[in-house]
């Protein structure tokens, strides 16, 4: 069977990637299928469609919106391989971490981002991987996405302000913050009709530490990740019903 007949299985993790040592944001053809599938669809205000075309690891798109290179990136961090809270991850058993990163490797807990390299400085994928206040934590960066859109870029409000805005001209491409959101049906991650972020752990601003700093914030962190990432999945998996 080609993969470009393979439909979206909601319940299929791609966790045995990483157990192989194999990044699957690059290397699954199916993972890369998968995003084609979803995304090449109209975007929010316009009668265009973002159409995508595998391009070495990612998905590429040019017209006159412009022209992008994109790769898959994987959004829910479980902070399980980190050295940084092994006292609190061992406080949880086996199963409820597997669990947890099982979920974690369903296709609702992957996304695109802007691909290429802007002044050889570091892709969204990497800065929010780095960037202390924000851990790789994805309700974070949309916190900054959500910044970027209300034009706050300053780095002590916005820590990834000066990424995000390299790739002003995708951002653009969904208009305003609902738009973005709606389009990569992040719906269940905001508040408040699109105007506050529905953070995963209390968030009181970037002066805060990213990681869960207790077993019961590191509770309410994975529950709620769980709960979006089934909840997008479920989205995904109407989205299918009435698009694909």
């Amino acid at each position: 069977m080609k993969v470009d007949n393979i439909k979206i299985d909601i319940t299929y993790n791609f966790s045995e990637d990483y157990k192989n040592g194999i990044d699957p944001d690059k290397y699954n053809k199916i993972l890369r299928n998968w995003h084609k599938l979803l995304w090449v669809k109209k975007l929010p205000y316009k009668n265009d469609i973002f159409l995508l075309e595998e391009k070495g690891y990612g998905l590429y798109h040019k017209s006159d919106l412009g022209e992008y290179w994109l790769s898959s990136d994987a959004i829910i961090h479980t902070f399980s391989t980190q050295k940084t809270i092994p006292k609190i991850i061992d406080s949880f058993s086996k199963n409820e971490i597997e669990s947890f990163f099982h979920i974690a490797c369903t296709i609702g807990a992957y996304i695109l981002f802007p691909g290429w390299q802007v002044e050889r400085k570091s892709t969204i994928n990497v800065a929010r991987g780095l960037h202390p206040r924000i851990a790789d934590r994805f309700d974070l960066t949309l916190e900054c996405v959500r910044l970027y859109y209300n034009g706050i870029l300053d780095k002590k409000l916005n820590p990834l302000g000066d990424a995000i805005y390299r790739y002003d001209s995708f951002f653009k491409l969904f208009t305003d913050f609902k738009g973005y959101c709606e389009f990569f049906l992040l719906h269940d991650l905001t508040i408040d009709n699109y105007n506050q972020v529905n953070f995963f752990i209390p968030f009181t601003g970037f002066i805060s530490k990213p990681r869960p700093s207790s077993v019961a914030e590191y509770r309410i962190y994975m529950n709620n990740s769980i709960n979006f990432v089934i909840n997008r999945n479920e989205r995904i998996k109407e989205f299918c019903k009435e698009n694909i």
